[in-house]
C-alpha cells in the first residue's frame, strides 16, 4: 500500500484534506455544532462514517469480483448501511448491518449469498479489521432484470 496523507485545512476549521495511495481527495473533519445563525454547515465526510464506506466499497469490490468469476451477469449493485456506535467515547462501532440490492440477468441468489459472505468473512480487509469490535450482519435482495 502507498503512502495516505491528511492536511489540515487551517487554524480556525476542524476540516482536512485526505488523500489515499493513488493520489485521490477527500475533505474529512468533524461534525460541527448546529451554529445556523452564522451560517455554518457540514461540508466534509464525518471521519466515523469514512469508515463505513470504507467497508461498503471493499465489500462491493470483493462482490462484483466474485460475480463476475461466476459468470453472474450483473449489472447493478447498491450496498446501504445501517451502522451503531457507542455512546461513550471512544464512540466505537458496534454493529453494522449492509443491505446488498443486486441486479442482474438470471442471477442465481445462492451465488450472490455465497459472495456476500466471502467477501465478510475471508476478502474484505475493512471488515476484517473491526471485525473483532464491530458485529457485522448483512442482508440482501437480488433482482432480476429482463
Amino acid at each position: 500500500m502507498g503512502q495516505i496523507a491528511l492536511h489540515w485545512a487551517g487554524h480556525d476549521s476542524t476540516m482536512f484534506i485526505t488523500r489515499d495511495s493513488f493520489g485521490h481527495m477527500v475533505v474529512a473533519g468533524s461534525w460541527p455544532k448546529n451554529d445556523e445563525e452564522n451560517g455554518v454547515e457540514w461540508k466534509g465526510v464525518k471521519p466515523s462514517d469514512m469508515l463505513v464506506m470504507a467497508l461498503c466499497s471493499c465489500s462491493a469490490y470483493d462482490v462484483v469480483t466474485i460475480l463476475r468469476r461466476q459468470r453472474q451477469t450483473l449489472t447493478d449493485l447498491c450496498i446501504t448501511a445501517e451502522a451503531h456506535q457507542a455512546s461513550e467515547p471512544p464512540y466505537q462501532f458496534t454493529d453494522i448491518h449492509l443491505h446488498y440490492a443486486v441486479t442482474g440477468r438470471d442471477l442465481d441468489p445462492a451465488k450472490v449469498e455465497r459472495a456476500i459472505k466471502l467477501s465478510e468473512e475471508k476478502y474484505c480487509s475493512v471488515a476484517a479489521t473491526i471485525r473483532g469490535v464491530t458485529k457485522i450482519t448483512n442482508s440482501f435482495e437480488v433482482r432480476q432484470e429482463q
